[in-house]
């Protein structure tokens, strides 16, 4: 039964009362702000703008509401999530079940050492498993997010470096090649590091030759190399250990962006490829909840002659007590508020042991479901590096100019067969680019499905590509308007409604 709101309230109050419930459920002082409140409803339960219009609704009319538009939402429990260099795996519910123990949720903080002393040793268990799976001397597993990581990391090199040549000028380049993650020039240049691309050959692959060249001539003030590996394009790059040793010649320090570690988790180490630091995505690779921008996760690992700069506090353990340590003097300091997103760690520890000695699984059946889906659909688009993928491919819908189809009109398409597209126009060096990533935790027949829908998709596209222009047809929300969001970028009714 739904109770008018005023009424309602009055006779919650007086059931309390009258069964002397107050002093267990009610605080005295909340009931004597009902009651003060209770006759102006404006007061309690209109504490709205005037001119917002927002209707006063009964509870199940709200829940219904927004349980609806959750179900106009996509998600990976819904279907194949196919975004290239994000790795939208599945996130299996065990880990969510471990997160929401108790005895993790009631944790605070502040609490003394002697009450954590559970908890440091379960993150200490996660450094410990991720130094050896990516072959470090030592982790932080501090930083919230991958770019977070990136910054933090770069924020130790340009210690590192000062404290070498006591010249805050003299290594101010990072080198990043021209297939990177956005994030690696922005984290740079936060960084307040001076940034320089490196181009790619017609493999795909870092140019040498552009890489020597540069080298040569700035040696004495290139500070770190930032390399991806498999690189966005879903390319391995075959002179990795040449490259990390020319950097090392020239005193520059390697960085691997490890968003794309999904296609090697088990079967290679950068460490072993000889790069000095590099961050981790759990919200990727440990199939943590990407969560709409948030929680993430991005730890850091380094090779022990970068570890004095790492940010505290570090976990060490001591006459097998283990410390939330501050005693380093070297370290760039505190990058966050208290010891990082804990449960979203806990659940990256769940999904490491689960797999145990078996994850090198994840990476075989990502590499397989990405070359079976690049086999299914290489014939019907411009497959500019041939050959087999790693983790992801790209392939480029230049070919389909002539009908004045672009990759985002192929991706809105995607929409109205119930498939969330890939990437489109990413990395920036393929023309119409689409970048697709299925992940390990896809069966076949979702990939099947997922090819079906594309060759519909080209089928429209021979005999009706106007609907294509069209699309999506079948969402809640429509096309937007290219040419009014240019001129208007700033959101009105109007625009939302028509």
């Amino acid at each position: 039964m739904l109770l008018d709101q005023e009424k309602g309230l009055s006779e919650i109050i007086n059931f309390f009362r009258t069964n002397n419930l107050t002093s267990n459920y009610i605080n005295d002082n909340l009931i004597e702000f009902l009651q003060a409140n209770i006759n102006n409803k404006s007061k309690l339960l209109n504490k709205v703008r005037d001119d917002l219009n927002y209707p006063n609704l009964d509870e199940l009319t709200v829940v219904r509401h927004f349980t609806n538009l959750s179900r106009k939402n996509w998600a990976i429990d819904v279907g194949i999530y196919p975004l290239g260099s994000c790795t939208m795996k599945y996130n299996p519910k065990i880990n969510e079940y471990i997160a929401k123990d108790k005895r993790l949720l009631n944790l605070h903080p502040l609490e003394n050492k002697e009450n954590i002393q559970g908890i440091l040793k379960i993150l200490k268990k996660l450094e410990n498993y991720l130094k050896e799976l990516v072959g470090m001397d030592e982790v932080s597993l501090l930083p919230a997010a991958g770019a977070h990581g990136e910054y933090t990391a770069l924020l130790i090199a340009k210690k590192y470096f000062e404290k070498k040549y006591k010249d805050k000028n003299r290594k101010r380049i990072v080198l990043i090649p021209d297939s990177a993650h956005g994030t690696n020039p922005a984290s740079a240049t936060m960084a307040n590091f001076e940034v320089k691309t490196i181009r790619s050959n017609t493999l795909g692959q870092i140019d040498l030759q552009d890489l020597t060249d540069y080298i040569n001539q700035n040696k004495e003030n290139i500070a770190v190399f930032m390399i991806t590996n498999p690189n966005t394009l879903g390319i391995y790059e075959k002179n990795i250990e040449l490259i990390t040793k020319i950097c090392k010649e020239n005193d520059i320090l390697t960085y691997y962006d490890g968003a794309n570690f999904n296609a090697i988790i088990g079967k290679l180490r950068p460490g072993d490829m000889g790069f000095d630091m590099l961050h981790l995505n759990l919200h990727k690779t440990f199939s943590t909840p990407h969560g709409s921008g948030g929680p993430g996760s991005g730890p850091i690992a380094v090779k022990e002659f970068l570890a004095p700069f790492l940010p505290i506090p570090r976990i060490s353990l001591k006459n097998n007590v283990f410390n939330l340590d501050f005693d380093y003097p070297d370290s760039i300091g505190m990058i966050r508020d208290f010891w990082g997103n804990i449960l979203i760690l806990i659940r990256a520890l769940s999904y490491i042991l689960s797999y145990g000695n078996q994850i090198n699984k994840v990476a075989e059946n990502s590499v397989l479901n990405a070359n079976y889906l690049k086999l299914r659909l290489k014939n019907y688009f411009v497959d500019l590096y041939k050959g087999f993928c790693c983790h992801e491919f790209v392939l480029s819908a230049s070919n389909y100019k002539s009908k004045g189809i672009k990759a985002f009109d192929i991706a809105k398409r995607l929409l109205d067969y119930n498939v969330h597209p890939p990437t489109v126009y990413f990395p920036l060096i393929v023309e119409e680019c689409l970048m697709i990533e299925p992940t390990e935790t896809e069966s076949l027949e979702s990939l099947d499905n997922f090819v079906k829908s594309f060759e519909n998709i080209i089928k429209e596209i021979e005999t009706n590509p106007e609907i294509l222009k069209e699309a999506p047809l079948t969402t809640p929300v429509k096309r937007i308007n290219d040419a009014l969001a240019s001129r208007e970028p700033k959101p009105t009714i109007k625009s939302i409604i028509y």
